[in-house]
């Protein structure tokens, strides 16, 4: 997996491919098995490792630090990328900055910076006028904006990656870094007989919340709708000689304005798997999955026309 993109039109190199959720508990099995994941992936090509502080009770960017020390790998030749909002359980420890408002939120940031403890900022779940927002301001105070936004972008989940964010890509230069391709296991077909023990939807809790979501999600009409739409995936990857998710995880590469697609692997043979996608999505595939699909979204000039 050899695909490099610029983040954004910011200069910075990232992986088509990055890798999330490596350090989500404290421990060693936890960590051994981070040490073998971003193994994998670092030998596969992968640079860009994402992270949050809640992740590890706080402990997660350190325990990657403690990685590539151990390996001897250069520092340097990796992107990570951390997440930063809900730090602790007191009222201190949460939030942005001192004013929960973006001038406060974009002058912080461009602190950090400056102090030498990041080289980029970016947003996460923001909305493309919050976004442009912060460009503004960045702009009007000489501060730094922003280079990302990481957003949810899978099968089921496209206007906003789709419309909203190359509509910023072309005008203010933010890319896309998106997040669960594979829409929390469902497109794997895990799915489709119930929900398997062993699975997210029936874990009680991760990171201090619980999955009961996905649970109601995947019981729901529009889940077994979607669920059905799967099945009919789950053929047309067997005929392009690949896997579902592998099929899923090209399509989502293929938007314009996405820099890395972030994988949440829990074993060596799932990123195996997921790193071994598609080497391009051809137009008739493409036109054939919206078919399927029938929820491709129009961009405001279709909507005018």
């Amino acid at each position: 997996m050899k695909c490099k993109k610029n983040l954004g039109k910011s200069g910075l190199r990232v992986s088509c491919l990055g890798l999330g959720e490596l350090v989500l508990k404290a421990g060693e099995i936890f960590i051994s098995m981070a040490e073998n994941l971003m193994t994998i992936a670092y030998e596969n090509g992968v640079n860009l490792f994402d992270t949050a502080e809640v992740y590890a009770s706080g402990r997660a960017e350190i325990t990657l630090g403690n990685i590539i020390k151990k390996k001897g790998w250069r520092r340097s030749s990796f992107v990570i990328t951390t997440k930063i909002y809900w730090g602790g359980q007191a009222e201190t420890e949460r939030g942005l900055s001192r004013k929960h408002i973006i001038e406060e939120i974009v002058r912080a940031m461009t602190f950090v910076i400056n102090q030498g403890m990041a080289m980029y900022w970016g947003t996460s779940r923001w909305s493309a006028m919050e976004i442009m927002e912060a460009y503004s301001v960045a702009r009007q105070f000489n501060l730094i904006p922003p280079v990302c936004e990481q957003a949810e972008y899978h099968y089921f989940q496209r206007d906003k990656v789709e419309v909203q964010l190359p509509e910023l890509y072309h005008k203010i230069g933010v890319g896309a870094m998106t997040w669960s391709p594979l829409a929390c296991g469902l497109i794997t077909g895990k799915y489709s007989d119930g929900v398997p023990e062993c699975s997210r939807a029936a874990m009680k809790c991760r990171v201090g919340t619980g999955y009961q979501w996905l649970k109601e999600r995947v019981n729901s009409e529009e889940g077994r709708r979607q669920l059905a739409k799967i099945k009919e995936l789950h053929l047309l990857a067997d005929r392009l000689g690949c896997t579902a998710a592998q099929l899923a995880i090209a399509w989502c590469l293929r938007s314009e304005g996405v820099s890395s697609v972030l994988l949440g692997v829990s074993n060596t043979d799932q990123l195996l798997e997921n790193l071994g996608i598609l080497s391009q999505m051809t137009p008739q595939t493409i036109t054939e999955i919206d078919a399927l699909l029938g929820n491709k979204p129009h961009s405001k000039k279709e909507s005018r026309a």
